[in-house]
This record gives structure tokens, C-alpha cells and sequence, in this order.
């Protein structure tokens, strides 16, 4: 029952209700929308996609030895490393990181005391290893400002740190149970 302000009276919803409150046809009841048919065989209902079906899984790479010396990628890294040392690099770490990261397969990282140390180490690093190794450096961000050089040869990832950088950013702590390569190894 609605009560009307002006005379008082009640009225019910048959009698006068505002049009807002009316119930208006549907479209599916005005026969606009087709009904929906139901099939469970997609071949029965013409132009519809076949069901999906779940793609099967492949079996797990298994992750190569980390002994084997002949592995290029490990080369790459010992040699960078190695250039790493001769111009005094701190804390030279090789991660091998093959089967934990599908971007590279070891990752070094080392430091310098200052930012015109690590510029010069970068450089020196990208140099030795074309020299020596014939690999050629992909990319190189952040020599510029010194404090952080990343540094990209495909298979292998190079993080050269200005000291205090490398304490606050603690990429190690990344690959706590990945195996390390002993950076004086490097003799090939």
C-alpha cells in the first residue's frame, strides 16, 4: 500500500503504482534473446569450439652438472671473475644458478670501494672477457652513476656493486641454496 501526500488515501499497487515499480518485459521474454541450447556433445550444436582439452606436462629439465668443465657458460664465468680480481675486486661470488632461473645459468657478483672503481671494473670485465673468451657483452646498465653495474652475457648475469650497495640490496640472500663456484678456479 502506497500513501499518496496529496489526498490521503491508500491505493494499492494494482490501482496506481508509479511506473518505476512496474515490472517491464525482458528482452528473453519478449522473444528477442534465443533460448541457451544445452549439449554436452559440441559436434551437436553447429559452430561451437570444441571442448578444451588440459595440455599434458612435459617432464622437468634436469638441471646439468655442475662439474663439468667444459661448459662454456662456466667459462664465461670464471673468466669474468678473474678480470674481476686483477683490478681488486671484492667478494667475487659465482652463483650457479642453472635450473632455479631460466635467464641465465650463473650469476657474478662483486664489488668496489668506490663508484670510479666499479665503472673501471665493468669496463675492464667487458673488455677481458671479449678478449679472451670471444663472448660479447648483450647489454650494460648503470655505469654512468657507479654504484650498481648490471652487466649481461647471455648465459651468465654480472652484478658489480659499489660496497654499501651491495649490503643493502643482498642479491645472495636470492640464492642461499644455489651452488657457488669457486672465483680461483679460473684457470682454462
Amino acid at each position: 500500500m502506497i500513501k499518496r501526500p496529496d489526498d490521503g488515501k491508500k491505493k494499492t499497487k494494482k490501482e496506481g503504482a508509479p511506473t518505476s515499480a512496474r515490472r517491464r518485459p525482458t528482452l528473453k521474454a519478449a522473444g528477442a534473446i534465443a533460448p541457451r541450447k544445452v549439449a554436452h556433445d559440441t559436434e551437436s550444436v553447429p559452430g561451437t569450439l570444441p571442448a578444451p582439452t588440459r595440455a599434458k606436462k612435459r617432464p622437468a629439465k634436469k638441471p646439468t652438472s655442475t662439474a663439468a668443465k667444459d661448459d662454456p657458460s662456466r667459462k664465461v664465468a670464471l673468466a669474468i671473475a678473474a678480470a674481476g680480481l686483477d683490478k681488486k675486486a671484492l667478494n667475487v661470488e659465482i652463483i650457479d644458478v642453472r635450473g632455479k632461473v631460466d635467464y641465465a645459468d650463473f650469476v657474478v657478483v662483486m664489488s668496489g670501494r668506490s663508484d670510479r672503481q666499479v665503472a673501471a671494473l665493468a669496463r675492464h670485465v667487458e673488455e677481458e672477457v671479449e678478449r679472451k673468451e670471444k663472448v660479447r657483452c648483450l647489454g650494460v646498465e648503470g655505469l654512468p652513476q657507479g654504484s650498481w653495474v648490471l652487466m649481461d652475457f647471455g648465459d651468465v648475469v654480472v652484478h658489480v656493486f659499489h660496497e654499501d650497495t651491495r649490503g643493502y640490496y643482498d642479491l645472495e640472500a636470492l640464492w642461499v641454496d644455489a651452488a657457488r663456484v669457486p672465483a680461483g678456479d679460473s684457470n682454462n
